[in-house]
Parts: C-alpha cells; structure tokens; sequence
C-alpha cells in the first residue's frame, strides 16, 4: 500500500497535482501551521472612511482655540516624577536593555520586547558582574522557578558599584522576603 505524504506527493500513474505555491517551514522560516494572513480589504469597502473622522476630530473647536496653548506633560512623565517622590528608583539602559525597578515592581525591556513583575511576583532578583567585561546582569527570579536574565552594558567598570547600591536601596524599600 503507498502513502502519500504532503502536497508534492502523487500516487502513481495519476496525473501532477495542481497545486498553488509550495508552503512551508522548508521554503518560508517564518511560516507557523495554523496562523493566516490577515484576509486583504476587500475592494468594494471605501478606504476614506477614517482619513475623514481624522480630519474632524483634528479641527479644534472655537473654545479650544481661543484658550491660550500651554505644554501639558505627559502622563508617563507624571508617573516618574510620582515615583521618584515617593521611593528609590533604580534605572539601567544601554542602546538595546533596559531595566527599571521602583515602587511598581521591575520592568525588563530587550528590543522590542518587554516583562513587568509586581513585587508580590518575584521570589529574588540576582545581579552578577563578569570579572572581565563591562556587562552587568540582573536577573529576576519567579516562585515557579523561572528566570529572566538581562544583560545591561555599563559605559565604565565603575557603574557597577553605583547600579549594586542603587538596586540594593530599592530591594530593601519595596522587596519582602517570605521569610
């Protein structure tokens, strides 16, 4: 008895299969079974319908253009300011990590990815420094033991003192330990 498997197979004495594009992780890295594209706009849909809701919610009302123009901060600013009033902070970046702990928890960021945990999810944060080498580790444990590791490059040895105490001062504000 024969098997036929996949697309490119055909049984024997049968004429070729007329098949589209051959697909798969073999001709395409990114494909993944089961995800599709998202389906193409269809043609008889007008496209202008949100270039117009743009254009009116972009012309200001008489009132409001009439009040004076003042710079208003941005709620993310607002939210530091906040916390660096109330507690230390602690804040590391280099041109692709970045990690900040605060009264919030820690925030992790590599590129475009990014994980936040509260205090109450974290069961220990470790930092390591190389003997060689300007990368300081943080790495942030979870109680059903996972980690997650981020590598922040320091422009000097030096910063690894200052990054040690400054994580230490937020570690002893907002981390309680279990026991």
């Amino acid at each position: 008895m024969e098997q036929r498997i996949g697309a490119s197979s055909k049984p024997s004495g049968a004429e070729p299969l007329k098949t589209g594009p051959v697909t798969g992780a073999g001709f395409d890295p990114a494909f993944i079974p089961g995800i599709s594209v998202p389906a193409p706009a269809k043609p008889d849909e007008p496209a202008d319908t949100e270039p117009e809701a743009a254009q009116s919610s972009a012309v200001p009302e008489t009132e409001d253009a009439e009040a004076p123009s003042r710079p208003e901060a941005s709620p993310e600013a607002e939210e530091t300011e906040e916390e660096a009033a109330e507690g230390p902070v602690f804040e590391a970046s280099d041109r692709r990590a970045k990690i900040v702990a605060d009264r919030k928890g820690v925030r992790l960021r590599l590129d475009e990815e990014a994980c936040e945990f509260r205090w109450d999810e974290i069961a220990a944060v470790e930092t390591e420094t190389p003997r060689f080498g300007k990368r300081y580790t943080v790495t942030v444990h979870t109680p059903d033991r996972r980690w997650f590791p981020i590598e922040i490059e320091a422009t000097a040895r030096a910063r690894f003192t200052e990054w040690d105490e400054q994580l230490d001062a937020v570690l002893d504000a907002y981390f309680e330990d279990a026991e």
